[in-house]
């Protein structure tokens, strides 16, 4: 097969050929071949190659801006699996937008003695900028919040969301006289409240080692600071939980969501900690279908003390002895 049949055949594997650009426009590399008649180049949109149009020797690999995405032509495609590099985060300290200074141009060409030097003027000012302290204190606190996502499980969009009122803390200069690490576990609690993740302020005190109250105080003033309207914690958020770890029937969780709910709309839960609400109607519900949890093996489960469970537990019986006695 002769060179002019080999191009052909490569037109009809989903290549295209540039006829409006020459190689010695200075748009693409040139061919280096003593041989080559010089002919157009070939851009094949499959594997992204821009190739000689007459010796078939690859002048470019990999071209970003030719590439045919796999995805096709669906616009929520386009959105989720864009090929051009990983998208921007903001628990990321400079939000994935890394700033690069080199001492050659696009081409690859080394700067004029001129541009040298400003090239470097702009390479100081830019690492003093990312050595501040404020941006010290800013790529820390995402370090720790990195640590934290992956110790409680969080997914992303919460991560993303806490880093959001992180950053929104530190532009109302809620960091000063305050630590860090606690305005971050602050902006931890107040996204799984905020997108509905069952994460209590105990379970973050004990993967931080940070204490509760600290927490808790330091939340209270971000809520009021930063006005976020946040929906309290239903029990029915925890209940899957603390029933696989004291591995509960089927059968008791389902009588135990009920028992939530009835508790719920009489307004029981008002004031009352949902974990606790939870782990005292996964008990009444096993004490109905007979069986066998103690409230220790609940409190285990749920980590709220027998005590409390006990209370709850009484409260929800009186209030369902007295639904049975009224009808």
């Amino acid at each position: 097969m002769n060179k002019h049949k080999q191009v052909l055949a490569k037109q009809e594997l989903g290549v295209v050929i540039d006829t409006s650009l020459k190689v010695d426009d200075g748009v693409f590399p040139k061919c280096v071949s003593h041989d080559c008649k010089r002919w157009s180049t070939i851009t094949d949109n499959v594997t992204g190659e821009i190739l000689c149009g007459s010796c078939g020797m690859i002048l470019e690999e990999k071209s970003l801006e030719t590439i045919i995405p796999s995805y096709g032509y669906d616009f929520t495609d386009y959105l989720t699996k864009k090929s051009s590099g990983s998208s921007n985060s903001l628990t990321m300290f400079d939000m994935n937008m890394t700033t690069i200074i080199s001492d050659r141009d696009g081409t690859g060409k080394s700067l004029s003695r001129t541009a040298k030097n400003e090239f470097y003027r702009l390479k100081l000012l830019n690492t003093r900028s990312t050595v501040a302290s404020k941006n010290k204190t800013l790529r820390s606190a995402l370090l720790f919040l990195n640590m934290l996502q992956m110790k409680l499980g969080i997914p992303n969009s919460a991560a993303e969301n806490s880093a959001h009122l992180y950053r929104k803390a530190v532009r109302i200069k809620m960091t000063v006289g305050r630590k860090s690490k606690n305005i971050m576990c602050a902006c931890i609690y107040a996204s799984c409240k905020q997108d509905g993740i069952p994460r209590s302020i105990l379970e973050i005190s004990h993967t931080s080692n940070i204490g509760k109250k600290e927490i808790a105080r330091t939340y209270r003033s971000l809520v009021e600071k930063l006005d976020l309207s946040i929906n309290p914690f239903s029990s029915s958020e925890f209940l899957a939980r603390i029933a696989n770890e004291a591995k509960i029937s089927e059968k008791s969780r389902r009588d135990a969501l009920e028992i939530i709910h009835s508790s719920e709309k009489a307004g029981l839960a008002q004031g009352k900690n949902p974990k606790a609400l939870a782990a005292a109607s996964l008990y009444l519900a096993c004490v109905l279908n007979a069986e066998r949890k103690t409230q220790d093996e609940l409190a285990k489960a749920s980590g709220i003390t027998a005590t409390t469970i006990r209370t709850r537990y009484q409260d929800l019986r009186k209030f369902f002895l007295e639904i049975t006695d009224s009808k």
